[in-house]
């Protein structure tokens, strides 16, 4: 099914918005992103992530209310859209199946 393939900070970035659900903007998924996964993220290697999943139908996006304390501007929320549930679902189905798939004798092997 090649209209669920996912990049890996692709799949990263659908799995944060998952996590954050109600709380899913720019900011909440660099921070938690890098939080959970000791690893940098660049703030347009994100928005670029963002907008293709976007585009792919896996996310959707509106605008939240004005604040004072961001100066009047909005923050885009993301929500995971059931075309990005089922490519996380089927992300995760594949890589269980090869992740099953290794022989025991493999890990014998990575011990001597």
């Amino acid at each position: 099914m090649r209209e669920y393939q996912l990049g890996e900070f692709e799949e990263i970035v659908l799995l944060t918005v998952a996590i954050l659900h109600e709380d899913a903007y720019g900011v909440s998924i660099k921070q938690e992103i890098e939080t959970r996964l000791k690893r940098s993220v660049s703030v347009s290697a994100l928005q670029t992530a963002l907008r293709r999943l976007e585009k792919k139908g896996y996310l959707k996006s509106n605008l939240g209310e004005a604040t004072a304390i961001r100066g009047g501007k909005r923050k885009r929320f993301f929500k995971v859209t059931k075309g990005g549930k089922s490519a996380l679902d089927y992300t995760k189905e594949t890589r269980m199946s090869l992740w099953s798939a290794i022989p025991n004798v493999t890990y014998e092997y990575a011990r001597a």
